[in-house]
């Protein structure tokens, strides 16, 4: 593929400026609206806010597609939309590990200093004297301080190892858990087989899953039923990996102290929904996210890998080469290898190639 007829279209809901090889044309668009018909022989094409069925009508009508670079963490939206076996699909993996961590480390420090329990007070213009003054530093029931807290990330991608040390630096002892075993980034890291264990001793539960089949209510009552008399959960992963009926009833019983939702099976979620009204819950608007670093320098190291001549990275082995995981999808690795399906040599590049 020569850099003369390579044409990128880039959203304009970002202010995106990539240094792209001499010759590639970039194009802006506006991902709320169909991609027009005049640039639908792009070959490439990201991905920031889109709506749903004009990234199926981009699927159908867009021949010469080789390559779609979206900036979301997760690639669901996009396998789900119907690009052909011959597109290469990259995500934003990578991308948003700050600001997703920081978003995390809010939500943990808010369970643990009760901020739910001061926010119904307040509703209450009730001073909460069960709250303040001198307390235990290690009560009954849920964990008030950080210190010596047991912590376990389960999906322990780049976002997870960016916020693992966030979490110890306050005193926390913190264990990952993946698809492998071992150590990541200098934390343990636990599979499905001590997950249970790893469970019945945590304090506070933080979800960083992907959205799969395999992952679909990976949180459910029996997962509950394991975790640790009032522990805390945190979601900032996908909602579908929690079954939210077993987590009300787990919050209603008592067994769990509280949980801080970013993202929820539905969304956004109904008025109706128990979760609004369940006892020590905080929820936010799936807002983690949303702020990608680094984006201009992803999308050229992934042009200038398909101008080479080979597939971009990529987690997703339906796509044209065979993927080579350095980790566990489990919590989205940052970094793979695209193994090329005619044999040449194997192009690795970073998810995210600047760490900020």
């Amino acid at each position: 593929m020569s850099a003369e007829r390579l044409k990128v279209l880039l959203p304009s809901s970002l202010p995106l400026d990539p240094q792209l090889p001499p010759g590639v044309e970039a194009i802006a668009y506006d991902p709320e609206q169909p991609v027009p018909v005049e640039h639908r022989d792009a070959e490439v094409l990201v991905v920031w806010g889109n709506r749903g069925r004009h990234l199926r009508e981009a699927a159908q009508h867009m021949p010469n597609l080789r390559l779609v670079q979206g900036l979301m963490a997760g690639p669901d939206q996009l396998l789900r939309v119907g690009f052909g076996p011959d597109v290469t699909i990259c995500s934003g993996v990578g991308l948003h590990d700050q600001t997703v961590s920081e978003h995390a480390l809010a939500l943990v420090l808010a369970l643990v200093r009760r901020v739910p329990q001061s926010l119904a007070a307040q509703r209450e213009h009730r001073w909460a004297t069960e709250l303040a003054g001198a307390q235990p530093l290690r009560p009954a029931g849920p964990i008030t301080t950080m210190l010596d807290a047991r912590v376990l990330i389960w999906g322990f991608g780049s976002i997870g190892t960016t916020l693992a040390p966030l979490l110890a630096a306050m005193g926390a002892t913190v264990t990952g858990a993946a698809r492998s075993a071992g150590e990541r980034a200098g934390f343990r890291v636990v599979d499905d087989s001590g997950l249970a264990a790893e469970l019945a001793r945590t304090d506070i539960l933080v979800m960083l899953l992907p959205a799969s089949e395999h992952t679909e209510n990976a949180l459910n009552a029996e997962r509950l039923r394991q975790l640790k008399r009032d522990a805390y959960l945190v979601n900032v992963g996908r909602g579908v990996t929690v079954d939210e009926t077993a987590l009300l009833d787990a919050l209603a019983s008592g067994r769990l102290g509280g949980a801080a939702l970013d993202v929820m099976q539905t969304e956004p979620l109904p008025p109706d929904s128990p979760l609004w009204d369940a006892p020590n819950v905080l929820l936010t608007p799936h807002n983690a996210g949303g702020r990608p670093v680094g984006v201009d320098d992803l999308i050229a190291t992934n042009v200038r890998a398909l101008l080479a001549g080979g597939a971009c990275a990529t987690s997703w082995p339906d796509r044209p080469a065979t993927i080579e995981r350095q980790g566990s999808s489990t919590g989205g690795s940052g970094g793979v290898v695209a193994v090329r399906s005619d044999g040449r040599a194997p192009i690795s590049c970073s998810a995210s190639p600047v760490r900020r």
